[in-house]
């Protein structure tokens, strides 16, 4: 039976860290300030709102939420955004995603002033992640490396697949790595024989958000699988791992819920409260 990985303890001794960290700023008179702007009426994001201000409220980091109908036009919400930051008490402003139209992503996400973008999904800060130049890194494929590190795992050399290279964990989780000098194979949707790849990885990583899409015929005996495929089915959560299975082969391996999500929240605070002290100064 592998190591199953607890996120939320991972995530309280973080927060833990992060509510010291927020006091001593009080005592500075820096308070720091998350905002986070929601369109429409998606319910996992209501979800995954109300942790993150549950989680802001425990450490002590103020959090305003701007909620906007469904119907809000692009230009409204990149107008809305530019308004916002100009709250100079604001350390980090984010856009729960998915938006209604989600063509309107990139356009949405880029009108972020960068110095505030604590989910490092502007253009500048992804620029940064590339050239490993960055303060503060994307919250989910961070918290893949906070479990890889809890775990004692010495990256270097070490052969890691990721599963899904999409912008928001797959693409920058891979750069991550690659700065650790890890060895990346990244998977899509158009790779033939995946079960081959992924049987050779040490570490595999899975981001796609499909049900039962890493099997235990895809992990070798005793390899680490991180998974940060989220679904619903029937009002369940789901991950991408056939968990049970997977659970009796594998060497060690997240749940879902509560292995990468509570980790990644608490990473996106410490993000928040880095930022604080940047334009504190």
């Amino acid at each position: 039976m592998s190591i199953i990985i607890d996120g939320k303890q991972l995530s309280r001794t973080i927060l833990h860290t992060l509510k010291s960290e927020v006091d001593v700023l009080k005592k500075q008179h820096i308070i720091p300030k998350l905002g986070i702007i929601y369109v429409g009426n998606d319910k996992p994001s209501k979800t995954y709102i109300k942790r993150k201000r549950e989680a802001a409220e425990t450490v002590g980091i103020a959090c305003d939420l701007h909620q906007y109908p469904d119907t809000t036009s692009k230009e409204t919400i990149i107008s809305e955004i530019k308004k916002i930051q100009t709250d100079k008490t604001l350390s980090g402003l984010i856009v729960q995603l998915p938006l209604p139209e989600p063509l309107f992503t990139a356009d949405v996400l880029n009108a972020l002033d960068p110095e505030l973008d604590v989910d490092c999904l502007t253009h500048t800060q992804l620029g940064t992640l590339v050239m490993n130049t960055n303060t503060i890194a994307p919250p989910t494929p961070s918290a893949v490396l906070e479990i890889l590190s809890s775990l004692n795992i010495e990256l270097k050399g070490t052969h890691v697949v990721i599963v899904g290279a999409g912008p928001l964990v797959g693409k920058p989780l891979a750069i991550m790595l690659l700065n650790k000098e890890a060895t990346v194979t990244v998977c899509n949707a158009h790779t033939p024989r995946l079960k081959k790849i992924t049987k050779r990885a040490d570490i595999v990583i899975s981001a796609v958000g499909k049900k039962n899409l890493i099997t235990k015929s895809h992990i070798k005996k005793g390899s680490i699988v991180i998974d940060t495929g989220i679904s619903f089915d029937h009002g369940k959560m789901y991950g991408d791992v056939d968990f049970a299975p997977v659970a009796r082969k594998a060497g060690a391996l997240t749940p879902t819920p509560g292995g990468v999500g509570p980790i990644t929240v608490a990473l996106l605070l410490k993000n928040t409260i880095t930022n604080a002290k940047k334009l504190s100064h």
